[in-house]
């Protein structure tokens, strides 16, 4: 796995975001993947893909908790575009049976059941959507947390036993929005409502100037716990 990701890193060393991914999509074709939720960074790398016609499938975890904005922002995208992304629902059997047992709002109990709830409406359907291919690219960027400081640009996923790679990794808040403003990409209204981090409505909420790029998410939780398993900091 490591000579795997050391072979990839050579390729794409030096080379701008547009340029790798590029170049991802020529030596594994059919087997890049990007996983968007619409937020800022998100719709840079779309607007990367869309608009270079780089074949990369691009596809969203639908939970059925987002906000209105964010389905307004998922249309849009697609009607800018004319291409397709592709939704992941979660398994029907699996969230009844926990919505039965704890109810609509169990998350809010305990660490343990908003995790249980992030397995069910993100994990599992995560796994479908990677099965079978290589490379997983995502928006991450180092200032969005002290988690996401310890990752790489590029890495081994154990868990999921293929490479993530994030092509702004290293890119400011500033740059991401200069890019979105220049090239006039849609972007979700409830960033310019003090919502930098937008998950699931019921998990996400406003943040007060100062505070935490991810303070608005799980924020009844201990800062240090505030990720849902679909980006685990894993070895380089």
């Amino acid at each position: 796995m490591s000579t795997a990701l050391q072979q990839i890193q050579s390729v794409t060393t030096g080379l701008g975001p547009v340029e790798a991914l590029t170049k991802l999509a020529e030596l594994f074709p059919g087997e890049v993947i990007f996983s968007t939720s619409f937020g800022w960074e998100d719709q840079v790398i779309s607007h990367m893909i869309f608009a270079n016609n780089l074949p990369i499938k691009v596809f969203t975890l639908e939970t059925g908790r987002l906000f209105r904005e964010t389905y307004s922002v998922w249309a849009a995208t697609m009607n800018r575009y004319q291409k397709p992304i592709h939704a992941y629902y979660p398994n029907n059997e699996l969230l009844e049976e926990m919505v039965s047992k704890k109810g609509p709002n169990s998350f809010y109990e305990s660490v343990e059941n908003r995790k249980e709830c992030c397995g069910i409406r993100k994990i599992e359907p995560l796994k479908r959507a990677l099965k079978g291919n290589k490379i997983w690219i995502t928006g991450i960027r180092a200032e969005q947390s002290v988690n996401r400081h310890d990752m790489h640009d590029m890495e081994w996923d154990e868990q999921n036993q293929l490479v993530k790679f994030h092509p702004i990794f290293s890119w400011t808040l500033d740059e991401v929005k200069a890019y979105i403003k220049q090239y006039n990409i849609p972007y979700n209204s409830l960033h310019d409502k003090g919502f930098p981090s937008i998950g699931c409505m019921p998990c996400t909420r406003a943040v007060a100037e100062g505070e935490d790029f991810r303070a608005g998410r799980w924020w009844w939780e201990d800062q240090s716990k505030k990720e849902c398993g679909l980006h685990e900091v894993t070895a380089k």
